[in-house]
Formats: structure tokens, C-alpha cells, sequence
């Protein structure tokens, strides 16, 4: 049996009997319209003041006054840590398309809306698989939407306000010759905050998406402990890429990375040993 066939199975043990394949289908459209809803309602707000967003959000971590960019440069002058103090860049952006600052306007901010809707998002996503899990299972998982969401808001927040100005100082100031001279857009400018926000969002669920796999039996703590050094590979890999060309940037990403990953052993470590409980009572 697949492990989609598993699946359904497992949602169509209800009160109200068994659900055809359709029946799933139609009850995870009806999750997915009320996600996209909250989105967009979210979007919609962000829209409204998307000028004061780009202008006290979006292009605040290049500024020097940017709260980051003062408290790394007083760590960096009391240790005389000079890699580390981040002044910011004065830039002043480009648009390239006639219609490029109307259309960012509704990428960012139906991006914002995502960010924002996330708790929602998750909690649709949870009710979905939920009629799936046993008694014990969801006891076991209670609190996940709590903690899926303030997982994804840390990454958000580390990002913002760690790597963003790190990324930003970097690539703005990095010059092949003097005779170049950067040209930055705006919409190059917000790919690469959305990438570097979003992107750390998503890698911060590393615990929740541990817990899922060791709770079907596809992880277990001894296969995370025997491959923690190809793990580690990996995480300084993933680091490199979403960080300027810098040890001490990647080294700023990669140690809250490889404590996720630490916890998330711990977690797949209790949850085995819930299902060896289980199994012997």
C-alpha cells in the first residue's frame, strides 16, 4: 500500500463513513480557497500601504541606521571584529520596465500576504491530515500549529534582520574593477530579499518536517546520527548559497541551521520512543 493510499485510508475512518477519492479532492479544495482567501486578504492590505512598506521594510536593512547594521558595528568596534560591522550602502534603485513597479507591487504583496497568513495556512494544512492521525498521534502533535508558525516567523525575523543587511552590503559594495559601477533594480533588489526572507522560513519547518517523517518511519534518530556528517556537508552548502561569499556570514547561518537539525533529532528520538511505548502496552 502506497503511502497515499495509507493516507486516504486513515481519513476515511470518520464518523460519517468512508469518503471517495472525489470526496477528498473536494474537501482539500475547500482548504486550499480558504488559505488563498486570508492571502489575498492580507495582500490586499499590504497593497494599500505597500509604499510605506517598501520604504520602512523592504529597503530598510540598506540603510545604515537599520537597527542590524548599528548593533553589528558596536559588537564589531568593542572586538574589534572589522568583517562584521555592516554600515550600510546608499543605493537608489532602477526600474527597467514600464510596468515594473505596478507589477512588483502585487508580487510583494501577495508575498507579505503569505508571510502573514502563514499561522492560517498551516492550520488549514494541519485540519486536512488531521482525521488521518490516531487519538495518541494527535495528542503527540498538539501545539504544532503554535510551533510550525513561530518556527517560520524566527526564520522570517533571522533573516530580515541578520542576513538581509549581511547579503545586501556585500553584493552592493563588491566591485570587479573600478571602472564598474552597480546599477541595482528594484525588482533585483526584492528577488533577493524574498528569496533570502522566504527561503529561511521554510528551512526553519526542518523540525516539523522531521517529526512527520520519523512519525511514518521514514526518519529515525540513529539514520539523522549516522549521517550527521553528511548533513553537515549539506547545511554548509545551503548556507554558502543563501549567504554572501564569506565565512563569517555562512557561519551566522549554518550554526542556527545545525541546531535545527540537532533538535530535530531530539524530536525523532522521542517520537520513536512514543511508538516503541505504544507498541509494548
Amino acid at each position: 500500500m502506497s503511502i497515499l493510499d495509507n493516507f486516504l485510508s486513515k481519513r476515511n475512518k470518520t464518523p460519517l463513513g468512508e469518503m471517495a477519492f472525489t470526496d477528498h479532492i473536494d474537501d482539500l479544495r475547500k482548504h486550499i480557497i480558504r488559505s488563498v482567501i486570508v492571502i489575498l486578504v492580507f495582500g490586499i492590505i499590504a497593497f494599500v500601504n505597500i509604499s510605506w512598506i517598501f520604504t520602512h521594510v523592504i529597503f530598510a536593512p540598506s540603510r545604515p541606521e537599520f537597527i542590524s547594521n548599528v548593533v553589528m558595528c558596536d559588537i564589531a568596534h568593542k572586538f574589534s571584529i572589522e568583517g562584521l560591522c555592516m554600515e550600510g550602502v546608499p543605493m537608489s534603485f532602477q526600474n527597467t520596465q514600464l510596468s515594473g513597479q505596478f507589477m512588483l507591487s502585487f508580487s510583494s504583496s501577495f508575498m507579505i500576504g503569505f508571510i502573514l497568513a502563514f499561522p492560517f495556512v498551516f492550520w488549514e494544512f494541519w485540519k486536512f491530515i488531521k482525521p488521518a492521525l490516531k487519538p495518541n498521534e494527535i495528542k503527540q502533535a498538539r501545539g504544532i500549529v503554535f510551533w510550525s508558525s513561530l518556527l517560520f516567523f524566527l526564520g522570517v525575523l533571522f533573516a530580515y534582520y541578520v542576513i538581509a543587511p549581511f547579503t545586501i552590503s556585500f553584493f552592493a559594495t563588491y566591485t570587479l574593477s573600478e571602472q564598474f559601477q552597480n546599477i541595482i533594480t528594484i525588482s533585483s533588489y526584492y528577488d533577493n530579499m524574498s528569496d533570502i526572507v522566504l527561503g529561511m522560513g521554510i528551512v526553519f519547518e526542518l523540525p516539523i518536517v522531521v517529526f512527520f517523517l520519523s512519525r511514518i518511519g521514514i526518519l529515525t534518530p540513529q539514520m539523522m546520527r549516522s549521517k550527521r556528517r553528511y548533513a553537515i556537508l549539506i547545511l554548509l552548502f545551503l548556507a554558502t548559497i543563501i549567504t554572501p561569499p564569506d565565512m563569517l556570514s555562512c557561519w551566522f547561518v549554518f550554526v542556527p541551521l545545525y541546531l535545527l537539525y540537532e533538535i530535530g533529532i531530539l524530536l525523532s528520538a522521542r517520537v520513536v520512543k512514543e511508538k516503541k511505548r505504544k507498541e509494548l502496552s
